[in-house]
């Protein structure tokens, strides 16, 4: 091991520099860290620039215990007070390590506090609440006092930009892939519409591994968009950004949900009570009980009579926004070829249909042969073990089947030995069970060791994937006594809080500890990467 020399005993700053005693330490200290000239890890100078402005790296110990998908809010940022800025600013994530903002969350917030990134809206599952705290957060980082500048000595990029990548590995680069098919996965009788998509990569070049996750650009329903321009009164061949306003609703803009940006324009342009209105919606207020259902047409309609230039209107709206879905398939078993599994979002709000924008979008507006920007999202801490003879447990129900689905056809692909337990669930199962062909194939030919199913509506007494975990509860917890790594994927605030629970609950029971124990043997999981989780 590399003994470390004490950072009082190097001094970079000379003692004749125009600084105090402490901040010469300080600047001594900063600097053999970010040079490594004490053996340690060096600290890049963006970051270093980044711990300058967010009040240095001495009171941030690294730690992100609000890095949890199933925490709300207000708990994360009640987690980060007192850490600096760019801390607080990553609790004000999703938490999901998603990618749809080209980052990961303490990535994301790194790069806002150093300014590197100006854009305040990129956490496309955080929504509202975490645009409207990353924009406090961003006025506190403006009223701080000018940090100090230090120079450090130019150093070889480590970063390549994302133009300078292949097509199709990042948001900012995307490729062009080929839409190929839709299957419905429901049968008669079903509450859900879920979608089997398929997609040719042959034309892009594209690969993938499981786990990894598909980034699909999708575009606005043209007739939504044909409202949304009699709303304003204006023309479809209005020119805006150089195109026709048509052409930038339909491809450019989203128009759900509407944003603080767009009632502060509607503030302008209005008085009296109706400018109350709109302001106090432009700061988060509530003030008829309506802001959580106001979609851009919803807020257009509930301010009639006013009607924003079309320029001006763009302007006030956030971009579009790609959205990202688990990949269904292996490229070792079918290259080439990629599929996801989709719900179809479709509800109503007063007497006005609304929908999911990328799951009706590949459901109905696309068709076979039609070309769609596209990216692969490599996935942070979801993957398959790298020994191939490690059994896995993986509890997906609904959609979250979609990346057990590829790992089976992956392992079945590479010929890998470990053996394979699914949880599967969803409402019915004479109409709700996914895939049942495949799976039941594979049981027979032994790459699927275990397949426990549930139904919450076959009986009197709903019944969860959870459920059915407990009353598995000894092998379970054999197969994790043998090794195993367990995932989830699909509802993080409602399943896989369940789902944890039912696990430290086994532990418990099985494992002979108390219930203190098992959740520290369920966290030891979690840091040794035996259990991973893709949830949103």
């Amino acid at each position: 091991m590399n003994k470390m020399t004490p950072l009082s005993q190097i001094e970079v700053i000379p003692s004749s520099a125009p600084f105090s005693t402490a901040q010469r330490q300080w600047l001594n200290g900063f600097l053999v860290g970010m040079l490594s000239l004490d053996g340690s890890t060096p600290l890049s100078p963006a970051r270093g620039a980044t711990e300058i402005a967010s009040g240095g790296a001495g009171d941030d110990d690294g730690e992100a215990p609000w890095h949890d998908q199933t925490m709300p809010i207000a708990d994360r940022m009640k987690l980060a007070e007192g850490r600096p800025l760019r801390r607080r600013m990553m609790a004000a994530m999703a938490q999901q390590d998603c990618g749809q903002c080209g980052y990961n969350c303490s990535d994301y917030s790194d790069a806002l506090a150093s300014k590197s990134e100006l854009r305040l809206n990129l956490c496309v599952p955080g929504g509202k609440e975490t645009a409207r705290m990353l924009k406090t957060l961003y006025e506190e980082l403006d009223k701080a006092p000018a940090p100090a500048v230090v120079s450090a000595p130019p150093t070889a990029p480590t970063v390549v930009s994302a133009a300078a990548e292949p097509p199709g590995r990042s948001r900012d680069n995307p490729a062009e892939a080929t839409f190929v098919s839709r299957r419905l996965l429901n049968k008669p009788g079903s509450e859900k519409e879920t979608w089997h998509i398929e997609f040719d990569l042959g034309g892009c070049g594209l690969d993938y591994v499981v786990g990894d996750s598909f980034g699909i650009f999708a575009k606005n329903d043209l007739g939504h968009v044909d409202q949304i321009i009699a709303l304003l009164g204006a023309s479809h061949t209005t020119q805006v950004r150089g195109r026709t306003l048509r052409d930038v609703l339909h491809d450019e803009v989203s128009l759900t949900p509407a944003p603080d940006s767009l009632f502060e324009l509607l503030s302008y342009i209005t008085g009296g009570i109706h400018r109350e209105k709109a302001r106090a919606l432009a700061q988060g207020e509530d003030p008829d009980g309506d802001a959580a259902t106001l979609d851009v047409m919803a807020a257009l309609q509930k301010f009639s009579g006013v009607r924003p230039h079309p320029e001006a209107f763009i302007e006030a709206l956030e971009p579009l926004q790609p959205r990202l879905y688990s990949i269904s398939s292996s490229h070792n078993a079918t290259p080439g070829k990629l599929s996801l599994t989709v719900d179809c979002v479709r509800y109503i709000i007063g007497k006005r249909q609304r929908y999911g924008l990328a799951s009706t979008f590949l459901a109905e507006r696309i068709a076979p042969g039609d070309k769609l920007k596209v990216y692969v999202q490599k996935a942070h801490g979801f993957a398959l073990p790298q020994d191939p003879d490690t059994p896995i447990i993986m509890v997906g129900p609904g959609t979250g089947v979609a990346p057990f689905r590829a790992f089976l056809h992956d392992r079945k692909a590479t010929g890998a030995k470990g053996k394979n337990w699914l949880f599967f669930g969803h409402q019915r199962s004479d109409c709700d069970f996914f895939y049942a062909d495949e799976l039941n194939a594979m049981k027979a030919a032994g790459v699927l060791t275990r397949l426990s199913l549930a139904w919450s509506r076959d009986g009197e007494k709903k019944f969860y994937v959870q459920d059915r975990m407990r009353e598995a509860g000894r092998e379970l917890w054999n197969w994790l006594a043998d090794g195993a790594h367990l995932y989830i994927c699909g509802d993080a605030k409602r399943m896989a809080k369940d789902v944890e629970r039912a696990l430290v609950d086994i532990v418990a029971q099985f494992g002979a500890r108390s219930i203190d124990e098992a959740i520290a043997f369920v966290g030891d999981l979690k840091k040794k990467g035996r259990f991973q989780q893709d949830v949103y």
